[in-house]
């Protein structure tokens, strides 16, 4: 596992999150064997809502947190507890559903995250965003109520799903001058393949936004990408105008994005991965802090993509999945999986500098 840090998160952060949109008290046994799999894996970081499967999600995840007080993550009994080592992510405040009515009040705010930590019995949320933004709202009071979810204890770090980088700033600027707690954290879709339209009402993405990718270049506000692979789009169970998601063609059918999925596969064979782990790898090469959202719905998808962490894809790689040049030059590198801790926009360039320093330590003991 690969891991980085997020500032006001105390843990080690894995660079791969967990997504529960299919965490079900109806399938509590698909999402034990998932959550085992995962923090067996060393994952430590679990992407909650309070709207997935109407809060069935949150209380899936409960029942497997509790039946797991006091165990290690291969499943041997440990003196500390296995929340101490999770990073619960929880996100609330969605609009109503049908009709997409703004529920963005300080009563809904702090209610949901009160909600799911009933729901979850984990005490508090390591963070807890927004779950998307109405703009309607002055940014004053959203600050307002976060700041006294962060002062009651109820969570350590707060952000906002799918929020402009304009209210971002907005809303830091006002928590700075009046001393609230800022948003630290930003969860916009981030994938390889470019949206021609949102998934859903009221998502931003960054695919295709290069003023977005600048400002979070610039601001290194950490992300957790959503959607990283694109919903299955680089499954290999989609083809033009056919596949058994309609939204994702209505979002991704292009000819360009059927260009990188191509590409993909022909770097997995020179690589020796999947295209999903290619894709998913170029997530995890971003200029800014990024931890990539999964959402596995077998163990056996979850294995793919934890394969992703062993490929380390060069810029001329990235480059021609960017479609910016034409040719690929033969090159082949893979990451060892050992266990990494470090800033995540550093992560994933340690192992170069390590190949690097073994180099220079074999010339300086030849003879002569």
């Amino acid at each position: 596992m690969l891991y980085g840090s997020i500032p006001g998160v105390e843990k080690r952060v894995s660079r791969l999150v967990l997504g529960s949109m299919v965490f079900h008290t109806e399938r509590q046994a698909l999402t034990d064997q998932l959550l085992d799999a995962f923090v067996a894996a060393g994952g430590t970081a679990v992407d909650l809502a309070n709207v997935y499967g109407a809060g069935q999600s949150e209380a899936a995840f409960g029942n497997w947190l509790r039946g797991r007080r006091g165990l290690g993550g291969g499943g041997s009994r440990r003196r500390s507890d296995v929340r101490d080592r999770l990073v619960v992510i929880a996100k609330g405040a969605h609009h109503a559903m049908p009709g997409y009515v703004s529920r963005m009040t300080p009563d809904a705010i702090i209610g949901d995250l009160d909600l799911a930590l009933q729901r979850t019995d984990a005490g508090y949320a390591d963070m807890y965003l927004l779950h998307k933004d109405e703009e309607s709202v002055p940014v004053e009071v959203i600050v307002d109520a976060l700041d006294t979810c962060v002062r009651a204890g109820k969570t350590r770090v707060v952000g906002g799903s799918s929020w402009s980088t304009e209210r971002l700033g907005l809303a830091n600027t006002y928590a700075a001058l009046h001393g609230k707690t800022p948003l630290l954290v930003s969860s916009p879709n981030h994938s390889l393949a470019v949206p021609r339209e949102p998934m859903w009402q009221g998502c931003r993405y960054l695919p295709g936004d290069g003023a977005a990718l600048s400002w979070y270049a610039q601001a290194q506000m950490p992300v957790l990408a959503w959607s990283s692979q694109a919903r299955g789009f680089f499954s290999g169970r989609f083809s033009p105008g056919q596949g058994p998601d309609p939204d994702v063609l209505r979002v991704y059918d292009t000819p360009d994005n059927w260009r990188r999925l191509k590409r993909t596969k022909e770097i997995s064979r020179r690589l020796g991965g999947t295209h999903t782990q290619v894709a998913l790898a170029w997530v995890l090469q971003a200029k800014f802090p990024v931890f990539a959202l999964i959402g596995p719905r077998t163990p056996e998808e979850l294995q793919d993509s934890l394969g992703a962490l062993d490929l380390e894809l060069t810029p001329e790689q990235v480059a021609y999945l960017n479609l910016e040049r034409d040719t690929l030059p033969d090159q082949r590198r893979r990451r060892s999986r050992r266990p990494q801790t470090m800033p995540a926009q550093t992560a994933a360039r340690q192992p170069k500098r390590e190949v690097g320093r073994r180099r220079l330590e074999e010339r300086r003991r030849r003879p002569g």
